[in-house]
């Protein structure tokens, strides 16, 4: 091989490896761009809420809290921290009269304030009525029912029959999970310091259906109204419950949507129930007292019932005029003798 061009070959090669090292610590060294997020500016605390709040709701004192929030983005309806009339403690009671989901900022329009006009219709849920109850410390749980709170109806009265003996003492749970809306036109169970105020009342307002609403203006006529405390799980028993009925189905449940367990929830949760009720007689609590209503009294035998059989617990009746007991056995009857 010629000697020239070898040696051109191998310049050529050695111009080769260099631009390659060349080229390789070029790309190495060069530091590969990294995107920087601008620094938001962030402004005064503003008050959000902490659950979703559908129209309707009675804020209580953890329905919301103070957040930082962008200075850009603040608006002037914003409840903001250090502001005149601000005051978280006065918003316990408020209604929400707009739907606010979790995280938003509250504003003025969205919550209706204790007599403002309109303020017990936005308190109200959709298709239900406001009903106005009498109570007595005893039978308004000692005064321990706030706005709010979840109640039963019981109806205490006395049923007379058509006999003339003592009348049958009765209790009834006529309607179940009842949302009390205020009492004596208290919306808030705050005072000015924010501690709980323990206040008997004589009036309660509470959330019903249209039909629940008469008969709970019949009841008013028929006895005494008394009210009967909640838990805050019985709610998810009467989820189960409608689960197992079939009235809700669980692919609701299930669904993707991460708000779908609330919408189910709370229609079951928030409805008033008039069925599947239960009552107490006074022979049930004392041995002493009538099971059943007073029936009629025979010519001479104990007071007989609407069906026609002797009344338990009924004391026979006494003959007026000539009679003689007629022993069979160990029964006596009383039997009378000529009477007209």
């Amino acid at each position: 091989m010629d000697v020239k061009k070898l040696a051109l070959l191998v310049g050529a090669l050695v111009v080769a490896a260099i631009t390659a090292v060349m080229a390789k610590n070029m790309f190495t060294g060069a530091a590969a761009p990294q995107a920087q997020a601008a620094p938001v500016e962030t402004g005064p605390e503003v008050l959000v809420a902490t659950q979703p709040l559908p129209v309707g709701t009675i804020l209580q004192e953890g329905s919301f809290r103070f957040q930082p929030w962008p200075k850009d983005l603040v608006g002037n309806a914003y409840f903001v921290k250090g502001q005149p009339g601000v005051d978280p403690l006065k918003l316990a009671g408020t209604v929400v009269r707009t739907e606010i989901t979790a995280g938003q900022p509250l504003t003025q329009g969205a919550l209706v304030k204790p007599g403002d006009r309109g303020f017990l219709a936005a308190a109200l849920s959709p298709g239900m009525r406001a009903m106005t109850v009498s109570v007595s410390a005893a039978s308004g749980v000692a005064g321990f029912v706030f706005p709010g709170d979840r109640v039963d109806l019981v109806l205490t009265s006395d049923v007379q029959g058509g006999g003339n003996g003592p009348p049958l003492k009765v209790s009834e749970t006529i309607v179940r999970n009842l949302r009390v809306l205020a009492t004596d036109q208290r919306t808030n169970s705050k005072d000015d310091e924010g501690k709980t105020d323990v206040k008997t009342f004589s009036t309660v307002t509470m959330e019903a259906t249209p039909k629940i609403a008469e008969k709970i203006a019949v009841a008013q006529t028929l006895g005494q109204l008394s009210l009967s405390l909640r838990s805050i799980a019985d709610n998810s028993a009467d989820l189960q419950k409608a689960l197992a009925s079939g009235e809700t189905t669980v692919a609701t449940a299930n669904s993707k949507d991460p708000k779908a367990p609330q919408q189910v929830l709370l229609p079951i949760a928030s409805r008033p129930l008039d069925t599947d009720t239960t009552y107490t007689t006074g022979g049930e609590v004392s041995r002493f007292q009538r099971n059943t209503v007073p029936g009629k009294a025979g010519p001479s035998g104990p007071q007989m019932a609407a069906n026609g059989q002797p009344q338990p617990g009924a004391a026979p009746a006494v003959p007026t005029g000539p009679s003689v007991k007629v022993a069979r056995g160990s029964t006596i009857t009383v039997v009378p003798l000529g009477g007209k």
